[in-house]
């Protein structure tokens, strides 16, 4: 082997030092600050290290034991090691876990299960919903004919009321369930008899609680959907990518062929590998634990916030996640969470039901207490932590406070350390 080869293959990460000091960058800003954003968690190191191994260097294209391209007898036990346990901790018939994220997952049902410019109801992004489900700006949103459910302006919560009424006006062959910032309990059976009124299939995006599902801790979407979408990162705590959850048979083939080769091509191995080190994690007890933790973590927050004068929309959570509504305090999302960043408390600025404001500056925070659970915060560090937020949100542009908070937060996260 030659001298230029034989570095090749030992050389690590110090020999691009320009990219070591930005991920030793990163690191330390996981480390060193407090991660409350509902999109993001902190996976273990052993889904690290499924997705930093040699599967990086493996093509695979179809299903296991049917792929294209040779050499995948390893590649297949591991996808069909996957698909095996998502089944078992879901308890439904059929998973693909193939999806390079969760808007692929819900592109890949929608092509496989509707033709285009059929009608799809889901919730309004204005109102709590994902851009994937229908934003004018995406596929989805050009290619189907997009109609847009909300909220009661009264209890910022879904009424099945007003969602039968556009089902009925409007004949979607689709119903979607979920989205990003709502932070209630859906009725899926409610909605299922819905869909089942108006000829339409009912389908579940349940990025945002899924783990809670897979620990009896939210309603459980099956029996009622047809097909369960889902992110592996968020409430998984696992490897970044998506997954489809199904039970009925007739429904297999649109939905393998929507996914490959309807909207991707190859499967990212590691990142499966990653899938099923966190799909087997979250068959053991200790994930349970973990999601009554986000539970109550999330009310500690929501409740010591709501103390504070800041307003919760919706009145609490029944997940993860909240929405602050800004409106009475003086600041805006944007400004708010560029405040709280520099702090070292990491937030994203979002709309609240009926915001007045636009996107980029809008009237609400999203906080979630995924994260934070997962690097050992208990009731007593969200509620310190509420106080942090409450401090800076009331003065977002006074350098000393968020000097001070920033110094805390650093102390409270030296005593919880991540990658030790």
């Amino acid at each position: 082997m030659s001298t230029l080869h034989a570095g090749y293959f030992t050389q690590g990460l110090d020999a691009d030092p320009e990219l070591a000091a930005a991920i030793r960058g990163e690191q330390g800003r996981q480390q060193d600050g407090i991660e409350l954003i509902a999109s993001e968690n902190i996976v273990s190191r052993l889904v690290l290290e499924a997705q930093g191994s040699v599967l990086t260097n493996k093509t695979v294209e179809g299903l296991p034991y049917g792929r294209y391209y040779g050499g995948a007898e390893f590649a297949d036990a591991i996808e069909a090691l996957a698909v095996e346990r998502a089944k078992q901790l879901f308890g439904c018939r059929f998973a693909n876990v193939q999806p390079h994220s969760g808007s692929n997952a819900n592109a890949g049902v929608f092509l496989g299960l509707l033709k285009l410019g059929d009608t799809i109801l889901s919730m309004d992004t204005a109102a709590g919903g994902h851009i994937s489900h229908g934003h004018p700006a995406t596929l989805t949103g050009r290619d189907y004919t997009i109609v847009r459910y909300g909220v009661s302006r009264e209890s910022e919560r879904i009424e099945l009321e007003e969602l039968r009424a556009l089902a009925l006006a409007h004949r979607p062959r689709l119903i979607v369930a979920g989205g990003s910032a709502y932070p209630h309990a859906l009725d899926f059976a409610g909605m299922r008899a819905i869909a089942d009124e108006v000829g339409a299939l009912l389908m579940v995006d349940m990025a945002h609680f899924a783990g809670l599902v897979a620990t009896g801790l939210y309603p459980h979407p099956f029996p009622h959907a047809h097909v369960v979408t889902s992110t592996t990162y968020k409430s998984l705590r696992g490897a970044r990518g998506g997954i489809v959850l199904w039970n009925d048979e007739a429904l297999s083939d649109r939905i393998q062929y929507g996914i490959f080769p309807g909207v991707q091509g190859s499967v990212m191995m590691h990142i499966v590998a990653g899938k099923a080190a966190c799909f087997g994690e979250a068959l053991r007890p200790e994930f349970t634990a973990y999601n009554r933790a986000v539970l109550e973590n999330a009310r500690v927050l929501a409740d010591r916030l709501a103390g504070a004068g800041l307003r919760i929309v919706g009145g609490g959570t029944d997940c993860g996640l909240m929405l602050v509504d800004l409106s009475d305090a003086g600041t805006t999302g944007d400004i708010a969470a560029k405040a709280l960043e520099k702090a070292g408390l990491a937030v994203n600025k979002n709309l609240i039901p009926f915001d007045p404001r636009p996107p980029e500056a809008p009237s609400g925070l999203r906080l979630s207490s995924n994260a934070g659970t997962a690097r050992g915060f208990g009731t007593a560090e969200f509620a310190t932590i509420a106080e942090w937020i409450t401090r800076i949100i009331r003065a977002p542009a006074d350098a000393q406070v968020i000097a001070e908070v920033g110094g805390q937060v650093r102390a409270l996260c030296a005593r919880f350390p991540i990658y030790r």
